[in-house]
C-alpha cells in the first residue's frame, strides 16, 4: 500500500470507514430514485405527447429536488438549514455540470474519443465528485458557532 498514490490511500481509507459506505450505498439509492422520478416523468409527460426539451426542463428540476431531499435527509442526515445547503447543493451540481463539458471537450473534441464512452466515464466521474462534494460541502457538519459570554 505503500507505493498507492496518496488520494488513492485516502479514498479507500474513507471507503472503509462504516458510515461512510452506508452514506455512498444510500447516495446511490438516491441517485436511483432521482433517476427514476425523472425518467418517469419524462416518459409519462412525452407518452402524452409534450416537446421532449419542454419535458426535461420540467422534469430536471424536480429530479434534482428529489436528489436534495432524499440526500439531505437520508444519505447524510443533515440536520442544518436548508437554504444554505441548498445553494451550496446547486454550487455542486454546477461544477459538475463543468466537470462533465470539460471532459467532453477535451476527450471528445479535442482529443476524438467516442462521446458515448466519454459520457459513460463522465457520469461515474460526476457521480464520485457529487458524493464527496456533498458529504465535505453541501451537508457537512458545521461547528456551532461561538457566542462570546457577556
Amino acid at each position: 500500500m505503500s507505493n498507492m498514490p496518496v488520494f488513492m490511500t485516502k479514498l479507500l481509507s474513507l471507503l472503509s470507514d462504516g458510515r461512510s459506505l452506508c452514506q455512498l450505498i444510500r447516495y446511490g439509492i438516491v441517485g436511483v430514485a432521482q433517476n427514476a422520478v425523472g425518467y418517469g416523468i419524462y416518459l409519462f409527460c412525452t407518452w402524452l405527447g409534450a416537446d421532449p426539451k419542454l419535458v426535461v426542463g420540467v422534469s430536471y428540476p424536480l429530479a434534482m429536488l428529489v436528489s436534495f431531499l432524499g440526500n439531505k435527509k437520508y444519505t447524510f442526515a443533515h440536520k442544518g438549514g436548508t437554504a444554505g445547503a441548498g445553494g451550496r447543493f446547486l454550487l455542486a451540481h454546477a461544477c459538475s455540470y463543468g466537470i462533465n463539458l470539460g471532459m467532453l471537450y477535451l476527450c471528445v473534441d479535442r482529443f476524438g474519443y467516442p462521446h458515448q464512452l466519454v459520457q459513460l466515464a463522465a457520469i461515474f466521474v460526476c457521480a464520485a465528485f457529487l458524493f464527496l462534494t456533498l458529504k465535505f460541502y453541501v451537508f457537512a457538519v458545521r461547528p456551532a458557532p461561538v457566542t462570546q459570554q457577556p
